[in-house]
């Protein structure tokens, strides 16, 4: 690695560019590894897990760069500054930039203030500094409710700077007349990510604005708040907004809308995106019984370019109309439970067979797929055959239901992991890695080791459950074993959230 020149050792760093553990570590190495990190950490500084409150220097390191006029003005204000000057910093930390987050810098401010107006003038002199300094901005992000308090797009050389805006993350608390001024300079966002706080917003018109008015609109998504209310339920919420993203099917490969209510609209717009690559969505509670939810009309989603499908379990015959007519390229199927599983899943034995068929018939390139399912021989049987089939599977999130009031006895649960665990010793295929268990299975001891020791020689696996029995000594000393033989690289009880959550890492 000492021999690596700057640019390898940039384009290296810059794999880790999420990783702030690694790559903090990686300026204390010499000279040219700082001077090659320090570029990456400051595009995004604000992004990393760290508590802002007790990050007094980078306080510090912003206030070294106001002038000293600005300074001296603050001082008279009562507001303590750091003496630093920018000069004295080994880097020119704010020329490397291009990203603003709007409720980590009003912490940061609070630093040097606690008193609001104190720090409404922090905050107006940091985003007046940014302005000036920054060579561009990416990436801006205002998605917290309440933390915007300026009309930073009519700071001198602002228009420069948002000229460039790729993403932004905004709410629907901040008033229309701001996503007016954002339109007036934001024409080339290619990232445009909301989260609604309230449904009829009359914010929703400055929101459409600014969708109508971009040329190259590749990701948007929508989420509804838990504690969402809908006051007003014989109007589509919705429409503005899907109207808005419906003039950008041309440019849109990638849509989540996570809406909680229904939208009428947002079905005779969804067939127009036939350059989607990542679809999220929900059908609300699709049955046959509402019009809008129709399976002819789900027949007219037809994506041929889709990788990525994300969809609420119990909509499975949705889900797998829309698979059938997929193009073949689906890499990853996530059925969202919500919670946890209950019995919404209409005509389960059928949908969830159909569903398990459709996946092997036309998803050879699978890697990452959720499955829910009832313990039943046919069942297995096809579960099987995907296994078979499917060579490419990296993930499983395996949902083995029951739909019954009364929850299944033991015996039955452990029959249940008994079974699956025999199915997939015979013919998981190698590629496999991670394997989820939630709801109606368990596994004994002696079932377990069985399947461990047959496993030895194919690379290590993760294994997640919610069975807090694995948590007993005598499973913990036969994890251990296995764990040390390199048979597995993890297996353990956690919570539902972090099962059912695939970018959960074991």
């Amino acid at each position: 690695m000492s021999k690596l020149n700057k640019d390898i050792l940039f384009l290296i760093f810059e794999e880790l560019q999420d990783d702030s553990i690694s790559l903090f570590s990686c300026l204390m190495v010499n000279r040219l590894w700082c001077e090659t990190v320090i570029p990456i950490l400051w595009r995004n500084p604000w992004c990393y897990d760290i508590n802002y409150y007790n990050k007094n220097y980078l306080f510090t390191i912003i206030v070294s760069y106001l002038s000293d006029d600005i300074k001296e003005s603050l001082t008279r204000q009562g507001i303590q500054l750091p003496t630093v000057s920018c000069k004295l910093l080994l880097f020119d930390y704010l020329s490397f930039c291009r990203s603003i987050d709007v409720h980590t810098i009003n912490i940061i401010a609070s630093i040097g203030s606690s008193l609001a107006y104190d720090n409404f003038i922090l905050q107006q002199e940091f985003y007046g500094l940014f302005m000036k300094k920054f060579q561009e901005l990416k990436y801006l992000n205002m998605s917290t409710i309440g933390t915007i308090k300026h009309q930073i797009f009519y700071f001198p050389e602002a228009k420069l700077r948002f000229e460039s805006l790729c993403e932004l993350k905004c709410d629907t608390s901040i008033a229309s007349s701001y996503f007016y001024g954002l339109a007036w300079l934001c024409q080339y966002i290619q990232r445009l990510i909301i989260d609604n706080f309230g449904v009829y917003s009359d914010n929703h018109h400055g929101i459409a604005k600014l969708i109508r008015v971009q040329k190259n609109l590749k990701y948007f998504e929508w989420k509804d708040d838990l504690n969402l209310h809908n006051s007003r339920p014989g109007r589509d919420p919705y429409e503005e907004i899907v109207l808005a993203i419906g003039n950008k099917v041309d440019t849109i490969n990638h849509l989540k809308l996570d809406f909680k209510y229904r939208s009428p609209t947002k079905h005779e717009i969804l067939p127009k995106f036939y350059k989607l690559k990542i679809l999220s969505v929900s059908f609300y509670y699709f049955s046959e019984d509402f019009s809008d939810f129709s399976e002819e009309r789900l027949k007219m989603l037809v994506y041929r370019d889709l990788e990525i499908f994300e969809i609420d379990y119990y909509e499975l015959k949705a889900a797998y109309i829309i698979i059938e007519n997929s193009g073949g390229h689906l890499k990853k199927i996530w059925l969202r439970p919500i919670y946890m599983i209950d019995r919404h899943v209409r005509n389960f034995y059928d949908n969830s067979l159909i569903f398990i068929r459709k996946v092997y018939e036309r998803c050879l390139s699978i890697e990452y797929l959720t499955l829910i399912f009832p313990p039943l021989k046919q069942h297995f049987n096809e579960f099987e055959k995907l296994l078979k089939i499917c060579q490419n599977l990296k993930s499983l999130l395996l949902v083995i239901y029951v739909q019954s009031d009364a929850r299944p006895e033991e015996k039955q649960l452990l029959e249940n992991g008994k079974e699956l665990l025999k199915i997939l010793i015979r013919s998981a295929p190698t590629s496999l890695r991670e394997i989820r268990f939630i709801c109606h299975v368990k596994f004994s001891l002696e079932t377990l080791e069985e399947f461990l020791e047959k496993w030895r020689g194919r690379p290590a696996l993760s294994i997640l459950t919610l069975d807090c029995i694995l948590g007993e000594k005598k499973y913990k000393k036969l994890i251990n074993k296995y764990k040390n033989n390199g048979v597995i690289k993890n297996l353990k009880c956690v919570s539902f959230v972090n099962v059912v959550n695939m970018d959960f890492k074991i």
